[in-house]
């Protein structure tokens, strides 16, 4: 009985907390590993500030849009749900569970369609460009993918009449979980390799960023790494402080240049 009315309370909290309170966790994580990885960098920092120039560039551009476009998206798929699930498939934390699972199962071959789809790719590989890999790297996306994905997440959305709470936690999961991965933070080997059988962890995601095609089309997880796994999506290559991070024989781009890259027919 207390254990119930512990689960109900908190889920009341959860419903209580604003949307707002997902960019305000993302933020401090953010901030988190944006320090620490200066502190204890798993790899050398390349010179100069034009790659962080670029990176909060973008961002900045999707922070822009968001209340414009991404914002309305999500509520959308919140108010427009095919059915209504039943109020103990509401408040269930294996409920929300289950949804994480089946967000991050949909994010996994949404990655897939971004790298092996041309006319999304274009937009993907903006990503891609970046020459090294830190927090920032994270949030270095080109805003059509952004608007994209989030409608694309819409089908999952409804068709499952995923709540909002579980939406919102999953988000913020996500986006937690991207800054992790991304991050130029060293973890000790043992916390790597351990973290590394369950969820998506810098050594994983790194081999991703290879400026070597067969890696750069592999290790897609975004959360959990059992996906890579199940559906031999999984590089063996495994990750060096020397290894080169980009795209094969493509250099990075100006800002203007990343706006304008999906548009335009050859980059070099």
């Amino acid at each position: 009985m207390i254990i119930s009315e512990m689960v109900t309370n908190s889920w009341q909290l959860l419903e209580a907390v604003p949307g707002g309170a997902k960019l305000l966790v993302a933020g401090g994580v953010f901030g988190l590993f944006f320090i620490g990885e200066r502190l204890r960098a798993a790899a050398p920092y390349p010179p100069g500030k034009a790659r962080l120039i670029r990176n909060m560039g973008l961002w900045a551009i999707i922070l822009l849009a968001s209340p414009l476009i991404i914002t309305p998206i999500a509520a959308f798929g919140a108010n427009d749900l095919l059915w209504a699930r039943p109020a103990p498939l509401q408040n269930s934390l294996t409920v929300l569970l289950a949804d994480i699972i089946l967000l991050d199962l949909w994010t996994y071959w949404l990655h897939r369609a971004w790298h092996r789809v041309p006319a999304m790719w274009r937009f993907h590989r903006v990503h891609h460009f970046d020459e090294f890999l830190d927090s920032t790297s994270a949030v270095r996306f080109h805003l059509g993918e952004v608007v994209v994905s989030a409608l694309l997440r819409l089908i999952p959305i409804i068709v499952l009449a995923i709540p909002l709470t579980h939406i919102l936690i999953f988000e913020t999961v996500f986006i937690c979980a991207v800054i992790f991965h991304h991050s130029n933070f060293r973890l000790p080997e043992r916390w790597e390799q351990g973290l590394s059988r369950l969820i998506i962890t810098p050594s994983i995601h790194w081999v991703h960023h290879h400026a070597v095609m067969k890696d750069t089309h592999s290790n897609y997880g975004a959360i959990f790494s059992f996906w890579d796994r199940i559906f031999q999506s999984r590089s063996l290559t495994v990750r060096t402080r020397e290894m080169k991070i980009g795209l094969e024989s493509i250099e990075d781009k100006p800002l203007y240049r990343l706006v304008l890259s999906p548009f335009m027919r050859k980059e070099r």
